[in-house]
């Protein structure tokens, strides 16, 4: 359990970062907070700072726009990510990717674990390295084990897209970013996604720019 001394500090952080009104600035690949491994929350939020911090973190991913979103990409060392996809896409896309809409969560504390040995390979991006997408090979199915933001407990099996999400943003929280994972020879802007690579899945990229998928 942290002592109090742990948890002035982050209290005070919160407090100064929701002085303002507005989203949230969103730190950016190269910020050390992004590489850090992240502080379980065990209260050091009390219950009314932690809805404003999560009603904040909802409000900068929406305007970001993202589908997720970690404290540490607002510089917040805490266990703590919020998820949320409208899953706007054809249904094309949606049936190769698996991706259907979710509603918005509060992940406090996840951890995951693959179930079964199925995976997908998919482009992804980030909110903390805005402007490239890179194809990421994840396990299909996971696990998810964490708390709600009443501190219920979630056990949960995601599939498809969803499953994507839950590994990306948990793994914010170990100090990983999709590019970590990620088969860099696909690495492209988003002017050449939009140019070259909208197809629902990767294989034309992978067949053209050189590289194998799972």
């Amino acid at each position: 359990m942290a002592t109090p001394s742990h948890r002035a500090p982050l209290a005070e952080l919160v407090e100064e970062l929701l002085a303002t009104d507005g989203p949230l600035p969103i730190a950016a690949a190269g910020e050390p907070v992004l590489r850090r491994a992240t502080e379980p929350y065990d209260g050091q939020l009390d219950a009314a700072l932690l809805s404003r911090f999560i009603d904040a973190l909802r409000v900068t991913m929406h305007a970001a726009p993202g589908v997720g979103l970690a404290a540490p990409q607002v510089g917040v060392p805490l266990r703590i990510a919020v998820v949320e996809d409208p899953a706007p896409v054809p249904e094309e896309v949606r049936e190769a990717r698996g991706r259907v809409p979710q509603p918005f969560r509060v992940l406090v504390n996840p951890s995951y674990e693959p179930v079964g040995t199925q995976r997908a390979a998919f482009f992804e991006g980030c909110l903390s390295v805005p402007g490239w997408q890179a194809v990421v090979a994840r396990s299909d199915q996971v696990r998810l084990t964490c708390e709600d933001e009443h501190g219920r407990p979630v056990d949960e099996v995601f599939s498809g897209w969803p499953a994507r999400i839950v590994q990306h943003e948990t793994d914010h929280l170990d100090g990983m970013l999709y590019l970590d994972r990620a088969e860099l020879r696909s690495l492209s802007s988003n002017q050449a996604m939009a140019e070259w690579w909208t197809q629902p899945t990767p294989e034309l990229a992978a067949a053209s720019l050189g590289f194998e998928l799972p």
